[in-house]
């Protein structure tokens, strides 16, 4: 069972690294199932419309959404993509939740990483690869129409990229060099998987 999720700020390349990842695991033989959240799911893709480009909720109803959207991808494809033996690279998972909400939202680390555990249960990824780029060079990487995420200030982005930063030791998330050509990071980004495979 392999479980591998790619995690950062906005701006990071986390599809893009999802979609080389994904592609270089197939090229070695293994069944991959790529997904993301929020959206993995038909339902969950409605949540992901409301989430990124519908009025804003307040951060309680944000939470409640998130996990909600959770739950619904874990039932209808993690859990089953991984009981087949598939390889599993989601865009996004618990850790950002525990960042966005957690501490870009002021909810609380704690209190976030609680609620996730009630929806997760013992699904844990096997690797978190956090993507990390220093803040204006991830801004400057947001071009076009932007979500309702990526459109918040300097302040809350700052936050989340820092939260990713401090917590990523405790919990074990890799935290990998995102600047360079996608060929570059991917390459870093292998390393860090390989051995988990």
């Amino acid at each position: 069972m392999t479980f591998i999720v790619l995690e950062g700020g906005e701006g990071v390349g986390k599809s893009t690294q999802a979609a080389l990842l994904a592609n270089t695991l197939r090229t070695r033989g293994f069944v991959v199932d790529q997904t993301r959240e929020p959206g993995g799911t038909p339902e969950g893709l409605e949540l992901r419309q409301q989430l990124l480009h519908g009025p804003a909720p307040d951060d309680d109803q944000e939470l409640a959404w998130m996990l909600e959207d959770r739950r619904l991808h874990l039932e209808q494809r993690i859990e089953p993509a991984l009981a087949r033996g598939v390889v599993v690279v989601c865009d996004r998972f618990t850790p950002s939740t525990i960042a966005y909400q957690g501490v870009g939202r002021h909810l609380g680390v704690e209190y976030v990483e609680r609620r996730c555990l009630e929806v997760t249960g013992n699904v844990v990824p096997d690797i978190v690869v956090v993507l990390d780029l220093p803040d204006d060079v991830a801004e400057a990487r947001v071009v076009g129409f932007r979500d309702r995420f990526e459109r918040e200030g300097a302040e809350f982005h700052t936050a989340v990229r820092n939260a990713y930063r401090e917590l990523a030791a405790d919990r074990g998330w890799v935290i990998v060099d995102a600047d360079g050509s996608p060929e570059e990071v991917g390459a870093r980004v292998w390393a860090a998987v390989e051995p988990h495979l």
